[in-house]
């Protein structure tokens, strides 16, 4: 058996192996993978706060829930959608992480030399990017739902504060979904179990696409509604804020 096919079976045995452990008691894991992505999930909603009330709302432009049309199935797919690249992105890096952490000192061991010398390298560099996507995930989706947050509020004339308060419910199980496979790689990078992230990709994916569901599900067929009720709450209470 060659060096390759040696480090496939070992990981895919170990994979398998501790998802039987987890089988049998699952709940003190997963606890610890959702109170981490509630936390960073918690964390990230501060940050956009902050940067929607500091950002220039995107004049001329319309975002939210009522921007194109009524709600439908395609919009509901449409952030499905784009939820998804974020959760397939951290994904990915949790497998970076499980390669970088596990796979790649088992492959190292195997070569003598220059080989074995760019095994050793390439642990370093794979996590680099690892944090390095992370870091460029987080920093995207923070100006990114900055802009619109603000945006949003100058268009209907209310907080940003307040906004984030009407989209918390969708906001935050969406975000605690596609931090999933982030906290596990976190949990996992403390501890030294780098030999658990294969095995926490495939667990965490599958939480998170039904709570990603449901999240894009509120987004377009609630969230608007409340919107709806605090917007004219502000209108009779304080009069046109335009």
């Amino acid at each position: 058996m060659d060096t390759n096919q040696y480090v496939l079976v070992h990981g895919m045995r170990r994979t398998r192996s501790i998802l039987e452990g987890w089988g049998e008691d699952p709940w003190p894991v997963i606890r610890t993978w959702f109170v981490g992505a509630a936390l960073i999930a918690l964390g990230l909603l501060a940050a956009v706060t902050v940067a929607a009330t500091l950002l220039k709302p995107d004049y001329g432009f319309h975002y939210g829930p009522t921007a194109h049309g009524g709600a439908s199935p395609d919009r509901v797919l449409g952030v499905l959608g784009r939820n998804s690249l974020v959760l397939a992105l951290h994904a990915f890096a949790c497998v970076a992480g499980f390669i970088a952490g596990a796979t790649l000192p088992l492959t190292a061991e195997r070569h003598t030399g220059f080989s074995r010398l760019v095994h050793e390298k390439a642990r370093p560099i794979a996590f680099a990017w690892v944090i390095g996507v992370t870091c460029f995930s987080l920093f995207t989706q923070t100006i990114a739902l900055g802009l619109v947050g603000s945006t949003i509020s100058w268009d209907l004339g209310i907080s940003v504060p307040l906004l984030v308060l009407t989209a918390l419910p969708h906001a935050l199980l969406e975000l605690t979904a596609v931090f999933l496979p982030l906290a596990a790689w976190t949990i996992a990078s403390r501890k030294g179990e780098w030999d658990q992230l294969l095995a926490a990709t495939f667990v965490t994916v599958a939480l998170a696409i039904p709570m990603l569901i449901v999240a894009a599900t509120w987004e377009v067929y609630v969230w608007p509604h409340i919107l709806h009720a605090v917007t004219q709450t502000q209108v009779v209470s304080w009069g046109p804020s335009r």
